[in-house]
């Protein structure tokens, strides 16, 4: 007689025998029974809804939207960076190539953040810090997923972070609210580099937005990163 312990913690009694994961998993099966011993509960999944698969990506963008126009008609100046702005520089070469984002980064100057939180507020933005990160809940019942992050102009995001941010004058007017310039988004991306930050540079990559002849224009450890995307892709 053998004696094992099954991964509730009971201990069972085996005949002799070979022990297989088969009779192992009857063994601890007829125990469950017996001692009436609950599975543990499995998440229960709705079914696929296209709509809100569409809601989704309609409700980023309206909270992009929003928060651009109230910056705007306050007078605060921004730029949109991060996802979004990949996004709409991809779209000017080919809009089959667009990668959806949940994100909504804007670039502001601390010194204006003041004025922003009164702006953002105005349209329904609720002012958080949590993490080192400065954002704007859609709602007092939202979540991070669901807010504004702010990237602050002149400054580094991380400590170390090899350059600083860019400032809200280095931005174009596109589509309704203001864009980073492709050389200051790049910039921020290969400065960050992390694995998000090089989906969106591989993105520019294919479209070719930018090549390997941007080395030529970047700092050194900034242009070995851009160098490495180039060279292999997928590495």
């Amino acid at each position: 007689m053998r004696r094992v312990r099954t991964k509730w913690g009971q201990v069972s009694n085996l005949s002799s025998g070979p022990l297989t994961i088969a009779r192992c998993n009857r063994l601890v099966v007829r125990r469950q029974r017996r001692e009436n011993i609950r599975m543990p509960s499995t998440t229960a999944y709705g079914p696929v809804s296209w709509e809100r698969m569409i809601r989704a990506v309609e409700k980023v963008r309206e909270r992009l939207l929003r928060a651009t126009g109230a910056l705007e008609s306050a007078g605060v100046p921004y730029a949109v960076a991060g996802g979004n702005a990949v996004a709409a520089w991809v779209s000017r070469i080919d809009e089959a190539a667009v990668r959806n984002t949940r994100n909504v980064d804007l670039l502001l100057r601390r010194a204006d953040l003041d004025r922003a939180t009164a702006a953002l507020a105005q349209s329904g933005f609720v002012p958080r810090h949590a993490a080192g990160v400065t954002m704007f809940l859609d709602g007092p019942d939202a979540g991070a997923r669901d807010a504004v992050h702010i990237v602050f102009a002149g400054e580094r995001v991380r400590n170390d972070d090899l350059t600083v941010a860019p400032d809200v004058d280095d931005a174009e007017a596109s589509g309704g609210f203001r864009i980073l310039s492709l050389d200051a988004l790049v910039r921020m991306k290969l400065t960050s580099f992390r694995d998000r930050e090089r989906t969106h540079l591989r993105d520019l990559l294919d479209v070719g937005l930018i090549d390997a002849n941007w080395c030529d224009r970047l700092p050194v450890e900034l242009a070995e990163r851009l160098r490495q995307l180039v060279d292999d892709p997928d590495g």
